[in-house]
């Protein structure tokens, strides 16, 4: 059944049900778009404001559900309102928008210009498909629902089954948000199962689709998407390997500092990141002391249980299948109890040269994959064989010439670090959390203020009254928001939080 205020999630939802929050989804965009932005912000911060209330029951829910602990959960949430009030805040300036107003110019250089005005508009009512390993940051209100709604659009949220307690949680504590502070009934709502996320995708009325998961689940999406009649936008996060390079210099200068980070990065949240480097890149070289200093930056390493029994296996299949593969040996042995053990497997250069496809495998969990190298010229064509990566990253000393490593981690990658380790995502306004295939399915990002653009579309609206004009694209400009006038950007004073109710 779908979860609205005050309700419960007893069950799957029904086809019947799922077509019902769609139908009220849609209808509730169509009253919410014609709000000001100031109106907007306001509901995206009484759901921040919901959420920090709820907070002692939402975490234990949390819990209780994912084998997570309770700072790491707390401080999951905590991003999650920041998020929220961020996009609150970047919302009312109005840049999202993207006004721009040519007026009409009879001596245009190109012949008689007509009065054409152009600005973004919000696409309709999106899905969005939660994530098993961020139950705040990536699920009910996660980034996508938090972007989709600042947009101006309507969301139903298809629930992980991972975590169903706090998922019905968190949705009641935003409809019931959304409600005191006056949206649209519909706005927000929830179904579960996959046979409502089914029909989910392939609602005519839904106009977008965000998902976080597994390649696997990804893909599907993708061609179910493609299927359709009217295909729509696909904002797919499938994952990646996030491979790091260190130069030769950096290994002299710093192995010991390297390989400490890198335990501690690849071991973060038991291995459950999506930014987890998954590949080590190193020169040849000592493998025993390799190990030995591995062994001591893991030896306080308190492991726990994987968020599911679904992911723990797939994890130790993963493993498996990596480790028994031809050229791979294992560097630190590890297990795959219930609270597994970190592992770390080793090959060379020469061996993925062979088999591309040791570079491709995702283990989700404590594990990772340190292939050996002969020589530094040899990083641009290794990093060649990678697919599209959410971060990659190279460790170097000042004097590196890394110049054409950098440039092709940059072709395929969507965040490129520079002695530091991927795992910890910021949330703000540069940041880009995408990448090239498998890492995602678009250009965008899912994380920082830029994600909101994903889902607004561009209207032109040609020789229109001004009384009938959206009013970001009046003269009068009623919102304040900055204008492109005939090609100069105005940028008037930004409403304050009661400028715009």
């Amino acid at each position: 059944m779908s979860a609205g205020a005050g309700a419960a999630v007893a069950g799957p939802s029904t086809v019947e049900e799922l077509d019902a929050a769609v139908q009220a989804a849609q209808s509730a965009f169509e009253q919410g778009r014609l709000e000001d932005p100031g109106t907007r912000a306001g509901w995206l911060e009484a759901i921040a404001a919901g959420l920090e209330q709820d907070a002692a029951a939402l975490v234990a829910s949390a819990v209780r559900e994912t084998h997570l602990g309770a700072a790491r959960l707390e401080g999951e949430l905590k991003r999650t309102v920041f998020q929220l009030r961020l996009f609150a805040e970047e919302i009312r300036l109005g840049e999202h928008l993207d006004a721009t107003i040519d007026h009409e110019d009879p001596i245009w250089g190109m012949g008689p210009r007509p009065d054409l005005r152009r600005c973004n508009v919000p696409l309709g009512v999106v899905g969005v498909f939660g994530a098993s390993n961020f139950p705040f940051a990536f699920s009910v209100m996660g980034g996508d629902s938090a972007s989709a709604l600042a947009a101006g659009c309507a969301v139903v949220h298809k629930a992980h089954d991972a975590h169903r307690e706090l998922a019905a949680r968190t949705a009641q504590t935003v409809t019931r948000a959304l409600d005191a502070a006056g949206a649209p009934s519909g706005l927000f709502s929830m179904v579960t199962g996959r046979q409502a996320g089914e029909a989910l995708v392939d609602h005519p009325l839904v106009k977008a689709v965000g998902f976080t998961g597994s390649t696997a689940g990804g893909r599907a999406l993708l061609n179910r998407i493609a299927a359709r009649p009217e295909p729509i936008p696909f904002f797919g996060e499938l994952g990646g390997i996030n491979a790091v390079f260190v130069t030769p210099a950096a290994w002299a200068a710093r192995r010991a500092e390297i390989l400490n980070g890198y335990a501690g990065s690849f071991t973060l949240g038991m291995g459950q990141f999506c930014t987890k480097p998954g590949l080590l890149f190193v020169p040849a070289g000592d493998a025993e002391a390799m190990r030995r200093q591995l062994g001591e930056a893991l030896a306080g390493f308190a492991p726990s249980r994987l968020l599911s029994g679904r992911l723990h296996g797939g994890y130790t299949e993963a493993v498996a299948t990596l480790r028994d593969s031809g050229g791979v040996g294992v560097l630190l042995e590890g297990d795959f109890a219930e609270e597994p053990a970190p592992t770390v497997l080793r090959t060379t250069a020469a061996d993925v040269r062979r088999n591309p496809d040791l570079l491709r495998q995702e283990m989700f969990g404590p594990a990772s994959l340190v292939v050996e190298y002969q020589d530094q010229t040899e990083l641009p064509g290794l990093a060649g064989l990678l697919e599209g990566q959410l971060t990659t990253t190279v460790q170097a000393e000042d004097d590196d010439d890394v110049s054409a490593l950098a440039a092709r981690l940059a072709d395929i990658s969507g965040r490129v670090l520079w002695n530091g380790w991927p795992t910890g995502v910021t949330v703000s306004y540069a940041q880009h959390h995408g990448g090239p295939y498998p890492a995602t399915t678009s250009n965008t990002t899912s994380v920082g203020t830029a994600a909101i653009r994903r889902f607004l579309r561009p209207v032109a609206y040609q020789s229109f009254p001004a009384s009938r004009l959206p009013e970001p694209l009046r003269d009068s400009n009623p919102w304040r928001v900055p204008q492109r006038v005939d090609g100069v950007w105005q940028r008037p004073p930004a409403a304050g939080k009661e400028g715009l109710r």
